[in-house]
């Protein structure tokens, strides 16, 4: 009898791949730019730390004590961009802001929050 997963084991498994993580996390925060729910980004973040080693396994590529790491991940109190730039740094990259292709801009959706200046976040090899 063959033995079903639940869709987190795939998507876990699929995120094991580096580059298939980074994709993953690129895709969250260009949805988070469009609706605004850290809940959904900090879940994916735990996604991926587990996919990619775990949290002991991530805190050592930070030199960072795992229940520290395990505590920036997962707390609500923590920023956003700062639980986000410890996982991304654990996997060697970093932020950076490049400007946004014309067909990527929602001009309704950001006029009001950019003002003119029209952004978009992207996750950066080091």
């Amino acid at each position: 009898m063959r033995k079903m997963r639940t869709w987190r084991e795939c998507l876990i498994e699929q995120l094991a791949d580096r580059k298939s993580a980074i994709a993953y996390l690129q895709a969250i925060l260009e949805d988070y730019q469009i609706y605004k729910s850290p809940a959904v980004v900090q879940r994916s973040l735990l996604t991926v730390v587990e996919a990619q080693g775990g949290i002991v396994e991530l805190a050592k590529r930070v030199n960072m004590d795992p229940q520290v790491f395990s505590k920036v991940v997962s707390n609500e109190d923590t920023p956003l961009i700062e639980a986000f730039g410890i996982v991304l740094k654990a996997l060697g990259y970093q932020l950076s802001i490049q400007p946004m292709r014309l067909e990527d801009r929602n001009l309704d959706e950001y006029t009001n929050v950019l003002k003119g200046q029209k952004a978009s976040t992207h996750v950066m090899e080091n």
